[in-house]
């Protein structure tokens, strides 16, 4: 008898990602509209969510027998689905450890527990490494990472913890703990020519960073990260999705930046 679920639809990327990464991807039947990776996913699997609406139809005719969703955010579309006889797993985790424990429950419903367990040990074994060679900088860039640009809104906590593990120090860790959007507004543009970054990270949710609007901004001239070109964009996919691209790529990334920025400095 097989005590795994055999047709799952993923809500939201992450877990799509995970499923491949564990080699599970046959299991899945539906995925987001928005899932990017891996590019196979696209092309394999029916799109059946956004991120906020779901085609409850089309779920229900590929008999699912579980649906992974991720936030209160996803809460609608769950109670929906519940409503419905399936049955629905949702995450809420806004960390990197909440991350890597995502990773090895899924692992362990799908009956890879011990592949998973192994994937997330060497990403463990990955932020250590960074950690030790971060530990004795004496001097570290001040960051500023910004996800969308009207209103100006700052990183999540899984977020302001990459920029912490990976050597930097998040300029408005204040905001980090705050899982909505709308609750890490920064209303006041001069406060960040204030606290004045040395390195911008850019991740405008799902468009593309343009870099002149940035640079044409009042005041913002002044501000080190513009006066010495320390601007960087970070692919939406790999970072503001709390699954594996956020630790195994956009980690390492970030890291460079600010390995290279205190080369810079030195």
């Amino acid at each position: 008898m097989n005590y795994y679920p055999e047709r799952i639809i993923c809500l939201t990327e992450e877990t799509t990602e995970t499923l491949y990464l564990l080699g599970e991807q046959d299991r899945i039947v539906g995925i987001s509209g928005f899932t990017v990776r891996p590019k196979k996913a696209r092309k394999e699997k029916p799109k059946v969510s956004t991120f906020l609406d779901a085609k409850t139809d089309e779920i229900l005719d590929l008999k699912p027998d579980l649906v992974i969703g991720f936030s209160d955010i996803q809460a609608n579309i769950a109670k929906e689905l519940i409503a419905q006889g399936i049955t629905v797993w949702v995450n809420n985790h806004r960390s990197v450890q909440g991350i890597l424990k995502m990773m090895v429950q899924l692992g362990a419903l799908v009956g890879q527990q011990p592949k998973a367990l192994e994937l997330v040990k060497n990403i463990e074994n990955d932020i250590a490494q960074i950690k030790a060679a971060t530990n004795h900088w004496k001097v570290k860039p001040k960051v500023y990472f910004e996800e969308w640009f009207d209103p100006l809104i700052s990183g999540i906590r899984w977020v302001s913890e990459i920029i912490e593990i990976a050597g930097g120090e998040d300029l408005f860790p204040e905001f980090a703990k705050n899982s909505l959007a709308k609750d890490r507004i920064i209303a006041n543009h001069s406060e960040i020519i204030k606290r004045n970054p040395d390195v911008i990270l850019a991740s405008w949710c799902g468009k593309m960073f343009k870099k002149p609007k940035l640079l044409a901004r009042e005041g913002w001239a002044n501000i080190n990260a513009v006066k010495t070109d320390a601007i960087f964009e970070i692919k939406s996919e790999l970072i503001l999705q709390p699954g594996p691209a956020a630790l195994m790529e956009a980690l390492p990334q970030i890291h460079q930046i600010f390995k290279e920025w205190k080369q810079a400095y030195e």
